[in-house]
């Protein structure tokens, strides 16, 4: 269970300010790349908020709505398909979770990272590789990019309706491989993303 070990070593070191960043996306064949940055007040707690792929979808969407009452600022970041292509998803997913920071209200002092790389000349920052099984803001960020993310692809589904979005939110389960074989890629397909070696 993540905890608040990092952000209360932040805190007692005289950064009030602390947001943790993570993304949600960058394994599927289809949609954008969402980032999260979350400013909690010092030591909130809130029930529930693990690493996002730990929690049902009902369980994140109520996590989620409480982080959004208690925080004091969340950015969001979203990068998509075709820019994904143009850059790859490395450097899309750190332009995502640049992206959320510099749409936070308030500049944080410290940022928390999920993953090892990530690049902020502005404010400083800990990159922690698992972070969102680790670190609590971390994982309420985790929470706020996967709800958003899933959100879109819902709204996707709609719009290409023979792909199963809603259900896989875009990852190549068994589901989504077979409508790519039956019917080709859509508009928000990756053209840069392979399957067992195969180009989509």
């Amino acid at each position: 269970m993540p905890d608040l070990a990092f952000e209360t070593l932040l805190w007692e070191n005289g950064q009030a300010i602390v947001a943790g960043v993570d993304e949600a996306g960058r394994g599927p064949l289809a949609g954008p790349v969402v980032a999260a940055a979350v400013v909690l007040p010092r030591n909130c707690w809130i029930d529930g908020v693990d690493d996002s792929k730990k929690l049902s979808p009902k369980s994140r969407e109520e996590v989620a709505a409480i982080i959004r009452t208690k925080s004091l600022s969340i950015g969001i970041g979203i990068v998509d398909h075709t820019t994904i292509d143009e850059i790859n998803i490395l450097r899309a997913t750190m332009r995502a979770m640049e992206d959320a920071v510099a749409s936070l209200t308030i500049l944080p002092d410290h940022l928390l990272i999920d993953g090892p790389h990530y690049r902020n000349e502005g404010i400083p920052y800990t990159t922690i590789v698992d972070g969102d099984a680790k670190c609590f803001s971390i994982a309420a960020a985790s929470i706020i990019a996967k709800v958003t993310r899933d959100r879109m692809m819902i709204q996707y589904d709609t719009m290409y309706p023979l792909y199963g979005f809603a259900r896989h939110k875009g990852y190549g389960t068994r589901e989504h491989i077979q409508a790519l074989k039956k019917y080709g890629r859509c508009e928000i397909h990756r053209k840069t993303f392979h399957v067992n070696g195969i180009s989509i």
